[in-house]
């Protein structure tokens, strides 16, 4: 197993580019993971890594044993896979992603519940509202709320979430409900945004009388971060978008109120995505079947109250 353990630190190094990061993520030291470098290095008799400051980069003999290592490690994964799906006993470590809000609210709650359900199973959560890089990241599963842009995965669709426009009494009291949706850039209305680095949409997309419509809002301020936004919309600074489930209870305890409800937002597609391979995988699949379920009802208990 110790060429194999080698054999991995190598592809996570190539891929996230820098030991530090290869090690972290396999839950080993840079020392450790820098001395499988250098075993491999010593056994192929090659320099398989360009050395800067900041970065390591393969050399050519690096980028070549990097797709060879890649295939030996697929097929060791398919292998265990295999054997799993007959034993009936899943094992292995699961590397999933979710946005924020949803990863707070639904995902990271049912780990434990899944961890008893499959005591073999470790599973590693990594929450953000960037668009995580699946394959570059070694990402499993990712639970989004979007369209699935990247055609070499696949998608399992979960349900279809309303979405709404809210703000707090007080922002509404001091700057006017508005009563159509051109309003909100007509009247310079403060529209919170979810913005990171290589987001796309600058836009929301509304579903008027007669049809749907894109509006460039603006605001102040924006984050990369959604959960900030809805405190500062609890703070009275501007309108969200966000899916209903999110600010449920803000709305029923009168904290935040639903705007233009006859012109509301787009709904938004809960969905799993998984690179295609990994669906052979009864860990995985195990996974996907045990989160769809736990999303669609406590989806549905907190839009119900309960």
């Amino acid at each position: 197993m110790a060429y194999l353990d080698n054999l991995s630190v190598f592809v996570r190094v190539v891929e996230l580019g820098n030991l530090s990061a290869a090690g972290r993520d396999l839950r080993v030291s840079p020392a450790v993971a820098s001395n499988r470098i250098k075993e491999l290095e010593k056994h192929l008799g090659v320099r398989l890594f360009n050395r800067t400051t900041r970065q390591l980069m393969p050399t050519e003999q690096g980028t070549v044993f990097y797709e060879g290592a890649k295939r030996v490690l697929d097929a060791v994964a398919e292998a265990e896979a295999a054997v799993s799906a007959l034993s009936g006993q899943p094992r292995g470590t699961i590397r999933v992603t979710a946005p924020l809000g949803l990863g707070r609210r639904l995902i990271a709650s049912g780990i434990p519940e899944f961890r008893d359900r499959y005591p073999q199973i470790e599973v590693r959560l990594r929450l953000s509202d960037h668009n995580v890089d699946m394959m570059k990241e070694g990402i499993d599963v990712a639970f989004r709320l979007g369209l699935l842009e990247d055609s070499s995965l696949r998608m399992r669709g979960i349900m279809e979430c309303e979405r709404v426009l809210v703000a707090s009494p007080n922002y509404l009291a001091a700057r006017g409900e508005p009563s159509l949706p051109q309003q909100l850039v007509e009247d310079g209305h403060d529209c919170l945004m979810l913005r990171y680095p290589g987001v796309r949409e600058h836009y929301w997309t509304l579903n008027t009388p007669s049809g749907p419509a894109k509006f460039e809002v603006r605001g102040p301020f924006d984050s990369d971060d959604g959960d900030v936004l809805t405190e500062w919309a609890l703070a009275g600074r501007g309108i969200i978008n966000k899916p209903r489930f999110e600010v449920e209870r803000f709305i029923r305890d009168q904290r935040l109120k639903v705007i233009l409800a006859d012109s509301p937002p787009s709904p938004v597609q809960l969905a799993a995505v998984y690179p295609h391979k990994k669906l052979q995988d009864p860990k995985v699949r195990f996974l996907l079947d045990f989160m769809a379920e736990r999303c669609q009802r406590l989806i549905r208990d907190i839009l119900a109250g309960r």
